[in-house]
């Protein structure tokens, strides 16, 4: 099972959203490099749900309820979507600031990359990031 970091204005859709809805699609990503991780997504891997904007903290988990298909609104294959179910959220969210200064988050590519809305996690990645926000196990 893998993991990924999931951006989200949550003006637009927040992780409340998908809890209220509790499943979504999770479409709209147009950048080669998110949608290449996108693509990798499978049912049942665990998504890292982070709020972009003025919040910048990782606030809940979510499990991906689908692997990646073609997104229906657009009518192009290589623009996919994945459905989301959500886990729950976390105890203590985890903000920019902590990825930035921690050894482990920083390697995530949320600190190089600021503009790139998926991105993998690895296993010491997530688990670091759990252990950050007092959900661990």
């Amino acid at each position: 099972m893998a993991s990924f970091l999931f951006k989200t204005e949550p003006t637009a859709y927040s992780y409340a959203d998908l809890v209220r809805d509790q499943r979504a699609v999770w479409d709209g990503v147009s950048n080669a490099l998110a949608l290449i991780h996108l693509r990798a997504v499978r049912k049942g891997d665990v998504v890292v749900v982070y709020h972009s904007g003025k919040e910048k903290r990782a606030v809940g988990l979510a499990l991906a309820a689908s692997n990646p298909y073609p997104d229906p609104k657009l009518g192009d294959p290589k623009r996919v979507v994945v459905d989301l179910k959500p886990g729950r959220a976390l105890p203590e969210p985890v903000p920019l600031p902590v990825f930035k200064r921690d050894p482990v988050l920083r390697t995530v590519e949320l600190v190089r990359l600021s503009r790139l809305s998926i991105m993998p996690l690895d296993e010491r990645q997530l688990a670091r990031l759990l252990e950050l926000a007092r959900a661990w196990p």
